[in-house]
């Protein structure tokens, strides 16, 4: 994403219009009632990494800047690129279940990214402060779910190449629009981690203590014949007890496998476990029901 490109993405979630002539950014930002210094250090940030100090930030001014922004992801980005990616995947035929399971891996990921911002838009962001990660690595899920398993070979023949040729490119678009959402959120994210909660422990009078990140490996192990057995009674929708009954284990054996499946294939959702069992052949797909 360029500078001029992020730029513009602050100009509007700070309610700042277009077409301010010769203006200074502190006129214009006078004339909408923004906090310059708050606007300023969003900027600063956002294109060049530069943390402000706590008190530079005016709190009022900076969650109205991030409820924007929450508007914006879930009125318009997400419901759009949502869209595009129904065009993408179901340019497959309809033998093909994995679109479909794509598609529900999206509406999960939508489903948990609107939660997450329900509860910041109250305030919660101490409760909340480890989903940032886990909601990135969903968008990157589905990403390498549509790169290893898209069903390629079932796209629908056409007797105009160029048909076919905007079949690909509306995959492409669609890879596009995902890794723009993920930076645009992990950005987002970081502005409330590095800019807002130590703002607000400051005004609090607390030391604001963040917890690092701790990325996931992305190799893939092989599983082993008890983990395929739970990953096949998993995607057939069965609980940890249902499954512990139908293997003879325990419980807290099902979860430590289910664990294990999840660590090894970088994995998260149930559509996108059955999408790796559809393919690797370990279910057939009369023995499912998949319903978006």
């Amino acid at each position: 994403m360029s500078h001029e490109e992020e730029a513009i993405q602050i100009i509007s979630r700070f309610g700042l219009n277009m077409g301010v002539g010769e203006q200074t950014i502190a006129q214009v930002c006078a004339t909408h009632k923004v906090h310059t210094p708050t606007f300023l250090a969003v900027v600063n940030y956002k294109v060049f990494r530069r943390r402000a100090l706590p008190n530079e930030i005016d709190i009022n001014t900076l969650n109205r800047y991030l409820h924007h922004a929450h508007t914006y992801f879930l009125d318009f980005r997400l419901p759009r690129l949502r869209r595009s990616l129904i065009e993408a995947v179901y340019s497959a035929d309809s033998t093909s279940q994995i679109p479909l399971l794509i598609l529900r891996c999206y509406d999960e990921f939508v489903n948990e990214i609107r939660t997450h911002i329900e509860h910041e838009n109250c305030g919660k962001y101490e409760e909340h402060e480890h989903d940032d990660q886990r909601i990135t690595d969903k968008l990157t899920e589905i990403k390498n779910l549509i790169i290893k398993y898209y069903p390629t070979d079932s796209i629908q023949p056409s007797k105009d190449e160029s048909q076919h040729l905007h079949v690909g490119y509306s995959l492409i678009s669609v890879m596009s629009e995902l890794w723009h959402t993920e930076q645009d959120f992990a950005d987002h994210c970081a502005i409330e981690d590095d800019i807002l909660r130590p703002a607000l422990a400051k005004a609090e009078g607390r030391k604001d203590v963040k917890s690092g990140r701790v990325a996931e490996t992305q190799d893939t192990e092989e599983l082993s014949e008890r983990e395929k057995d739970v990953l096949i009674q998993v995607v057939k929708g069965l609980s940890n007890k249902e499954i512990a009954d139908v293997l003879c284990i325990s419980t807290h054996t099902v979860i430590s496998h289910r664990k294990n499946i999840t660590r090894k294939l970088n994995i998260h959702s149930t559509a996108g476990l059955t999408i790796y069992a559809i393919v690797n052949k370990l279910v057939d797909l009369r023995e499912l029901t998949i319903e978006i």
